[in-house]
């Protein structure tokens, strides 16, 4: 973060984390309380080790980061985290997204993720999940520029993968119709609903589009999948820097699970604060993934990150048997029809895929 960010960071959260003057001892100021915080977060190191690092107690710095993180999220998230309310919100980021990404209709790219916590006290296997660890589940939808627009934070780690998304605000939001989605329009001759994408995990559905099960792909098929993934991995990239900045998720957060909903919520506004405010220091160019000329994909340089792969961010499971309606398999039917059809096609997708082995040549 640079200085001029960070002021202007402590300029917005000040007076909700400055301390009254106390005749006994000196209070920290403001701006101390924010380092230690934000220092926390990004290093990933302990609070006895902040405690060491700033000459302060223990029990002090706990309860300044508690202050801290719920400070920044009321300073931030209304405006660096605000919910699109209104089909206009929702057609500027589909714009985005089919300018950046090819995809039309597109309102965001879901994904979720267990972040691993150390198991609570007396918390029997409320949080421990199928993968043989305990943790909190993280579901995010992002828009084309890797900012974070709806977050659920808190299910039990115990709980089945595709009930959480199905019992998550923004799933039962989505689900009633109660998001302002824009109605269906025409492109071409093919009627495309505004969609959200989403892989494997997540059930087909006619706001959301997930790729063609199996192997023997046709090529519409496979080309489809291509150009649906190629798409989702904003989600994917948007979770990378998320854990590469802030390295409190490189391993299993010990702390309770109600202060790991405040790290997350902290983190998570301040992560779509700095891609709008601060971009140039936050992610460089080529952190993110790039493609050339012929659609091959350039890795970013969050992929990179040496502890990237033991870090506390984990997949979700992925869901089988997931049923869907004969509505959602048009839906993806049409999505298919446009991708391949002469106005929506990209000039090397079927070369690639046929690169990729995804089909029979």
């Amino acid at each position: 973060m640079s200085p001029e960010r960070l002021e202007a960071l402590l300029r917005m959260v000040r007076q909700l984390i400055a301390k009254k003057p106390c005749r006994s001892r000196t209070t920290l100021p403001a701006k101390m309380r924010l380092v230690i915080t934000l220092r926390y977060l990004a290093s990933g190191k302990s609070q006895r080790c902040q405690s060491f690092d700033f000459v302060v107690g223990e029990s002090t710095v706990c309860d300044i980061i508690h202050q801290t993180c719920d400070a920044i999220w009321v300073a931030l998230n209304e405006k660096y985290q605000k919910c699109p309310t209104s089909t206009e919100d929702w057609k500027s980021i589909a714009v985005d997204f089919f300018e950046q990404w090819n995809f039309p209709h597109c309102v965001g790219a879901l994904d979720g993720k267990h972040i691993a916590i150390n198991c609570p006290p007396n918390a029997g296997s409320t949080y421990y999940n199928y993968k043989g660890f305990h943790s909190i589940v993280l579901l995010a939808i992002c828009d084309a520029n890797y900012c974070f627009t709806l977050v659920d934070i808190g299910s039990y780690g115990k709980d089945n993968d595709a009930a959480i998304f199905t019992e998550s605000e923004f799933g039962k939001a989505f689900t009633d119709g109660k998001v302002n989605l824009p109605v269906a329009e025409f492109i071409g001759d093919k009627e495309l609903p505004y969609v959200l994408v989403g892989d494997a995990i997540f059930p087909l559905k006619t706001w959301l589009m997930k790729p063609y099960p199996g192997r023997n792909l046709s090529e519409k098929e496979a080309v489809f999948n291509y150009r649906l993934s190629r798409c989702r991995r904003t989600i994917e990239n948007t979770f990378g820097i998320y854990a590469s900045k802030w390295q409190i998720f490189r391993s299993p957060i010990r702390a309770a699970p109600s202060t790991v909903d405040k790290i997350v919520k902290a983190t998570v506004c301040l992560h779509n604060y700095l891609r709008l405010t601060d971009n140039a220091h936050y992610t460089p160019v080529g952190f993110t993934d790039s493609e050339d000329s012929s659609g091959q994909v350039i890795r970013g340089e969050w992929r990179t990150t040496d502890w990237i792969g033991n870090n506390a961010l984990k997949p979700l499971a992925r869901v089988t048997g997931n049923r869907y309606t004969f509505d959602a398999k048009d839906v993806r039917q049409n999505f298919t029809d446009y991708v391949n059809s002469e106005e929506g096609s990209l000039s090397w997708q079927l070369q690639y895929v046929r690169d990729a082995g995804r089909v029979p040549v």
